[in-house]
């Protein structure tokens, strides 16, 4: 185990919000779920064990396996540079974005990313996401090592 954070409500709401959120959609927009407060995985992990009955460190060891590269600490959600427009569900946010990516901009991109892929042009091919999507920061994510994909 990693001694990071996972948000609240992904240990038990997010799969609801998510669904409302898909039913709001009309077509390209970008939804942010307010996750709630953060909770250690080491919290969560003695819960679920005690949930089961057991007891940690008696029952069940939790080991501790240190960051691998490319896992973060901690999550967050909110991008100081973006509006975020309320829904009618308070913990659904709607991203404010000027020009969705749909229609023949989405089929050129696509196009353009496919064109890319196949001249093995992994440079270009994440500057473009870089651009495609917003927020992003592929091209400053860690690179995972090989035996991380395999």
């Amino acid at each position: 185990m990693t001694n990071g954070l996972v948000s609240g409500a992904a240990v038990g709401a997010a799969v609801p919000a998510l669904l409302q959120a898909a039913s709001m959609g009309e077509g390209g927009e970008t939804f942010v779920l307010n996750m709630g407060q953060q909770v250690r995985i080491l919290d969560l992990a003695e819960d679920l064990i005690r949930l089961s009955g057991l007891e940690p460190g008696r029952d069940i060891e939790i080991v501790f396996t240190g960051v691998k590269a490319g896992e973060k600490l901690s999550e967050d959600l909110w991008d100081e540079d973006h509006q975020y427009n309320v829904t009618e569900h308070p913990d659904i946010f709607k991203l404010g974005i000027t020009e969705p990516l749909r229609g023949e901009r989405l089929v050129k991109s696509v196009d353009e990313l496919i064109h890319l892929a196949r001249e093995g042009n992994v440079t270009e091919i994440v500057q473009l996401l870089d651009v495609l999507i917003p927020g992003a920061e592929v091209r400053h994510e860690p690179t995972p090592a090989i035996t991380q994909i395999i």
